[in-house]
């Protein structure tokens, strides 16, 4: 049985403020570590999804529920992508552990059962893995796409699974188009917090924005897969990654001064994802944001919090972090890490106006990514000095923080006359399948290279905390 992995904070800022300066940035690395988990386990957990579901120790002790969701609408008949997804759907079967419990689901019109008969789940083991894939193997294409009763499936299904690492991966070639916005929406509204769902869309004729927003709601990622013939590798990977995590329900807890602020929090590595909106009071001062499940992994956030102004050289503790996860059976919350971010006044302007590298990195990150989405927008309605703008910005951008797939998939959209200026042409040809793996892949990041990262702060209070 794997262990449960240890969790340490660590965060990167300059705490000094000039006199009267109120805004505070940090970047808050999580890390998780199993005593049995590969090295390089996290740096696989990147390459395999982009959200932090990623490949690492194993994780057999941990109580776990799966269902995979494989869209059988009419217009995956078309291009190979049904057997494609078959195959992926078999291999993802075939790598779940032990003792899962799971289910397979067909979505069209509205979502049927595949395996097992009944909405229910059932537990993993040689017999009912051999039954699940010949149960796929039927498989075939009929009717619309409604995605929002796929994923209210799902839900029911995880009923009663509470404590348990709950995954889904979500296959679609196409537009939600056989419900509404507002049922989706609604959907999403049921699901958010119950379990967490990875998407894939294969093909070109799916909507980069509509994955985008069912998997931020649901604290998952999403890729592009234009070849059918990749699904099967990466079906396996998101199941290998999803078995890994051992660790459900964590939260990220935040205190913070009276008449402090939180401006934001963005979860920066491994891909952008703006977690403000999130937020739930849980307490005196404090807000939690939920992270989903861990594996051994670690992942970065970046924290902006606004205080009231001190005087030159007051030190305070302008936020307080915590890593929280629920007790089993009744007992208490745990509390995995913590770590503060401070603030201190001084006049020296040196100090003041000094960027912490981390902070840097991943503001231009940020950036990038926006750049990325607004141009592109632009392009589609034909707005091309904006277009041009804004990817010349990111083109910019992509080479500051040293993202060099981005800025290989920005030169199939624009040709770059200058990078160091952003002069650049838009393209008058461009793939769809292009287009959308540079939307799709704009939101991932790389890490900052670690001989390069700046003294962590120091975990201990600080010696002043008034005003709190």
């Amino acid at each position: 049985m794997s262990e449960r992995p240890e969790f340490t904070i660590r965060v990167d800022q300059n705490p000094y403020l000039p006199a009267g300066g109120r805004e505070m940035h940090a970047i808050v690395t999580v890390e998780a570590r199993s005593a049995d988990a590969d090295a390089d386990a996290d740096a696989d957990a990147d390459a395999d999804t982009g959200t932090g579901t990623g490949a690492g120790a194993g994780a057999a002790g941990s109580d776990a529920a799966e269902v995979i969701i494989i869209d059988t609408s009419g217009s995956m008949s078309y291009g190979g992508k049904m057997a494609a997804a078959r195959r992926a759907a078999k291999a993802a079967v075939g790598v779940l552990r032990d003792g899962v419990r799971f289910a397979v689901v067909a979505g069209a019109n509205r979502p049927r059962m595949i395996y097992p008969q009944g909405e229910r789940l059932v537990e993993a083991n040689a017999s009912t893995r051999r039954s699940a894939a010949n149960a796929v193997a039927r498989l075939d294409a009929a009717g619309g796409t409604a995605i929002g009763s796929w994923l209210r499936l799902a839900n029911r299904l995880f009923e009663g699974r509470d404590g348990a690492v709950r995954h889904a991966i979500l296959l679609t070639d196409g537009k939600n188009q056989h419900e509404s916005d507002e049922e989706l929406d609604a959907a999403l509204r049921v699901c958010a917090g119950r379990f967490l769902c990875d998407a894939r869309g294969v093909g070109t004729d799916w909507e980069v924005a509509e994955l985008r927003k069912i998997t931020s709601a649901l604290l998952g990622g999403f890729l592009d897969v234009p070849d059918p013939k990749d699904l099967e590798a990466d079906f396996l990977a998101m199941t290998r990654a999803a078995m890994s995590k051992q660790v459900a329900d964590v939260a990220l807890r935040v205190w913070t001064p009276q008449q402090a602020e939180l401006r934001f929090l963005k979860q920066m590595v491994p891909a952008v994802e703006d977690l403000t909106g999130r937020r739930a009071e849980s307490g005196t001062q404090t807000v939690d944001y939920p992270l989903g499940a861990w594996g051994s992994e670690n992942r970065e956030y970046h924290l902006c919090v606004e205080v009231r102004p001190g005087d030159v050289g007051r030190q305070m503790r302008a936020a307080w972090v915590k890593l929280v996860a629920p007790g089993s059976e009744g007992e208490a919350e745990r509390e995995l890490a913590s770590g503060n971010v401070l603030a201190e006044w001084t006049d020296d302007e040196a100090r003041s106006t000094r960027i912490n590298g981390r902070v840097a990195h991943h503001t231009g990150q940020s950036e990038l990514a926006d750049a990325i989405q607004e141009g592109l927008e632009a392009r589609r309605e034909g707005d091309e000095d904006t277009a041009t703008a804004r990817l010349g910005r990111a083109v910019v951008l992509a080479r500051e923080v040293g993202n060099e797939q981005i800025a290989g998939l920005l030169d199939k959209v624009v040709d770059v006359i200058d990078p160091a200026t952003g002069t650049v042409r838009l393209k008058a040809d461009v793939a769809k399948a292009d287009e959308m793996s540079l939307d799709t892949r704009s939101v991932r990041t790389v890490r900052t290279r670690k001989d390069d990262l700046p003294p962590h702060t120091p975990p201990g209070a600080p010696p002043d905390e008034a005003g709190s």
